[in-house]
């Protein structure tokens, strides 16, 4: 009996010394520890772990491999209470670390404070678990190696045994400050050794313009956070555009808008967003958003020119029915405006786009003119005013000179994007009628886009090369079209009218039947067919034919039948 009240007196004693040894500050700072759990695409649960608080609007941390794959995340207080992870702040997979932002239910949750300096070897540490009960047993130890981590941040050995699933859980020091986050041990000695990241540099985790490319962060389906920079923020915003659905760029700009509220470009981006909905829905929304940019502009004229884009634009999509007053004439108004506080040329180009839509030509022709005399003259602003002059009935040779200042411009050798241009300028050669400029230009054409052309581009280039007494070059450049779209009938008419130019008529007549077995009512091939026959001195067929083109109202026939069918 006396050694069982001695066992029990020294177990007593024991117990006291462990709740002596424990810091007082566990009481509070334990409820900063949360667990996490993280669910895939398809709401199966994917990883369980822990986190923490180290700020009482929610920011937290934990490790980065927990949340690898997930598209949704919650965590759950010691209390029992269930918040959603909101944001992704930053991320490391090397150190296993990531900061994000819990979306809290109260006003206010516990947090840690991450301590400014790291603790030196030989101090003493606590690691910190979850633990939904009253009294909690945290490990102590020592720190018994620091090392340096990206310059100015620590990475940590610690005389600690960690228990089972206490990855992440809080590393402390002496005044109950947080300064890492335990991690996995790998090594041999897991009883007496562990790891942990400094918590510091968790917390220098961020987001930036690039992190849309990050592949540690595109690896969490999880929405990530704007930069806090605003100027990083703006570019993010500009490559997110075209690089995620247009569900989350809506958040995005929401969250722009919201950070930054005093940033015009925030609500020019939301707004040209809105205002591009095919059902037109988001037009009161993009027309306020225009409204609220007006307001918080320091530079008036650069939102100005931005209603105009936007409202040109709509009005450009032909809608149904005109909203409020987005008109061409307000979207001239608009730019106009914007050009009395500051004459860009861009302004004026916009000026004479909208003109162009008006069918002004004169008037934008004049505001192209202005921009191709400015440092702003481009292939697209010779190519405007090329164009104009073209509907406005000019000579063949100013166009023709327009589109040299048009080639001119591109990037030499000419690549893909602006491989159109060679395209427009060969066809004002054609109707200035020189067909041989215009098959150079179909050949530097065919070469920019790798040969990767329709059968309406070997149609083109077969009658360049016709009218510049390239036959064979024609021959072959209509053979392709055929072969690309051998139902096009035109294409196979075309084909036996450059035979009979050659002199082979064999061959054409041939195509001209075979055309004629599968398209009995196309007059055009009794017409060539007839005239076949003439240059055999088969009158009789060639008028029979020209007969059969005249009951198909052939409208070029009447003139053949004359000369040759008296």
């Amino acid at each position: 009996m006396k050694k069982i009240l001695c066992l029990s007196a020294t177990l007593l004693c024991l117990a006291q010394a462990v709740v002596a040894q424990t810091p007082k500050w566990v009481e509070n700072a334990k409820r900063a520890v949360f667990s996490v759990v993280t669910y895939d695409s398809d709401n199966k649960m994917l990883n369980t772990g822990n986190g923490f608080f180290v700020s009482d609007n929610g920011l937290a941390l934990s490790d980065y491999n927990l949340f690898k794959g997930a598209s949704r995340a919650v965590i759950i207080t010691p209390e029992g209470k269930e918040m959603p992870v909101d944001q992704i702040l930053g991320a490391d997979d090397m150190y296993d670390v990531i900061k994000f932002r819990v979306a809290i239910t109260e006003k206010k949750v516990p947090a840690l404070v991450v301590a400014k300096t790291p603790p030196a070897a030989g101090s003493d540490a606590w690691m910190l678990p979850y633990s939904t009960q009253k009294s909690i047993a945290c490990v102590s130890g020592k720190v018994k190696e620091v090392s340096k981590v990206a310059g100015e941040y620590h990475y940590y050995t610690l005389n600690m045994r960690m228990k089972d699933k206490m990855v992440s859980c809080p590393v402390m020091n002496a005044n109950g400050q947080v300064f890492g986050l335990a991690q996995k041990s790998s090594g041999a000695d897991t009883v007496s050794t562990c790891y942990a990241s400094g918590a510091s540099f968790a917390m220098a985790q961020k987001i930036s313009a690039l992190s849309l490319s990050d592949n540690t962060l595109r690896n969490i389906g999880i929405r990530k956070a704007l930069p806090d920079d605003e100027e990083q923020a703006t570019v993010y915003l500009f490559m997110a555009a075209s690089q995620v659905s247009p569900e989350l760029y809506e958040t995005l700009m929401d969250d722009f808008v919201h950070k930054f509220p005093t940033n015009a470009d925030g609500y020019i981006r939301r707004a040209t967003y809105y205002a591009s909905k095919e059902d037109g829905t988001g037009l009161d929304k993009a027309s306020a958003d225009l409204d609220q940019a007006l307001k918080v502009a320091k530079k008036k004229d650069d939102v100005y020119y931005s209603i105009a884009k936007i409202v040109y634009a709509h009005q450009l999509a032909k809608p149904d029915a005109t909203y409020k007053d987005w008109t061409f004439d307000k979207a001239l108004e608009y730019v106009r405006q914007a050009a009395a506080i500051d004459p860009l040329p861009v302004y004026t180009q916009l000026e004479g786009d909208i003109l162009f839509a008006k069918q002004d030509y004169a008037g934008a022709l004049a505001a192209y003119e202005k921009v191709n005399s400015s440092p702003l003259a481009s292939a697209a602003s010779f190519f405007s005013a090329a164009k104009a002059k073209e509907l406005l009935k000019a000579d063949p040779k100013e166009i023709v000179a327009l589109m040299d200042s048009c080639v001119a411009r591109c990037p030499q050798p000419i690549n893909e994007t602006f491989a159109p241009y060679l395209l427009e300028r060969a066809q004002a050669y054609m109707n200035n009628d020189q067909p041989r400029n215009a098959l150079l230009d179909y050949d530097a054409y065919h070469k920019a886009v790798n040969g990767q052309v329709n059968d309406l581009f070997y149609y083109y280039r077969e009658q360049a090369a016709l009218q510049s007494r390239q036959f064979q070059r024609a021959l072959d450049d209509i053979a392709q079209a055929i072969r690309i779209n051998p139902d096009d009938h035109t294409y196979k008419a075309e084909q036996a009218a450059l035979n009979l130019r050659v002199g082979r008529y064999e061959e054409a007549i041939a195509q001209l039947d075979s055309l004629i077995k599968t398209a009995p009512q196309y007059s055009e091939a009794y017409r060539l067919l007839g005239l076949c026959y003439v240059q055999q001195k088969q009158m009789d067929k060639a008028c029979a034919n020209f007969q059969k083109a005249k009951e198909l109202n052939d409208p070029n026939v009447d003139s053949l039948i004359a000369k040759y069918c008296k």
